[in-house]
């Protein structure tokens, strides 16, 4: 029987690149959306994988959500938080309202997705979290106070569980990306995109969606057993850590 995997935001961007990447590896992989219906049916359509509705920001709903996704396919064992926002604005600018969503989406929701789930990855002795943070959680960016402080706040939560689930058998890692080719990304203008931000990447262009889900299959693998604590840092040589 295959092993299940749960990835939030797990029917676009990053996130459907890696629900993909884990399927092809043979997990039974449950696909997280918050609101694009339309999105998540043709996702599923596409792929055969199930998508669930609830917002990560909300406890209750993720732990009601695990639930189902559990009775429908079996116990997680690979947690992917991948879900995440923006609401990016100048510090003197930023709303409590632009924090406070940002916040329960990237940094409660690690907490909110993963809690439900961990005691169950301690009875089996066996869990395999991974996150997925930022290069600007790691470096700051202008703009996004709230984003850079909540994919730090990730890599926090990442070196403390970690320690925590290591004797239980469950890894806890991260994957902090740079600049990737998402539909969103690549919506920026184009001047913008060429003369201002690939410049600032040593290897010369975007990451590919693909790149970040095949560093997911490697850490979720029964062989990445000895490893956790650890963040990849994936950003074409733009920042070193």
């Amino acid at each position: 029987m295959s092993k299940v995997a749960l990835v939030t935001g797990g029917a676009r961007g990053i996130g459907a690149a890696i629900s993909i990447a884990l399927k092809n590896a043979g997990y039974t992989v449950a696909a997280n959306y918050a609101g694009n219906d339309e999105a998540a049916e043709k996702f599923t359509a596409e792929t055969g994988i199930k998508t669930y509705k609830w917002s990560v920001a909300d406890y209750d709903a993720c732990a009601a959500g695990v639930a189902q996704v559990e009775a429908d396919l079996g116990p997680v064992a690979v947690l992917v938080n991948n879900a995440g926002i923006t609401r990016d604005a100048m510090f003197h600018k930023m709303t409590p309202q632009m924090w406070k969503e940002v916040i329960d989406t990237n940094l409660s929701g690690v907490f909110n997705m993963t809690h439900p789930i961990w005691g169950g990855m301690r009875d089996r002795k066996f869990g395999r979290v991974i996150n997925i943070s930022s290069i600007n959680g790691q470096k700051g960016q202008a703009g996004q106070a709230n984003y850079s402080a909540a994919k730090a706040g990730d890599l926090g939560m990442t070196k403390a569980l970690a320690q925590e689930g290591a004797r239980a058998g469950i890894t806890v890692n991260a994957i902090c990306p740079g600049y990737i080719g998402t539909e969103m990304v690549r919506a920026i203008d184009e001047k913008v995109l060429n003369e201002r931000i690939i410049p600032q990447i040593p290897v010369g262009r975007l990451g590919e969606p693909e790149e970040i889900a095949r560093c997911v299959v490697f850490l979720a693998a029964e062989d990445a057993g000895f490893i956790t604590g650890a963040t990849i840092t994936a950003n074409g040589g733009q920042y070193f850590v």
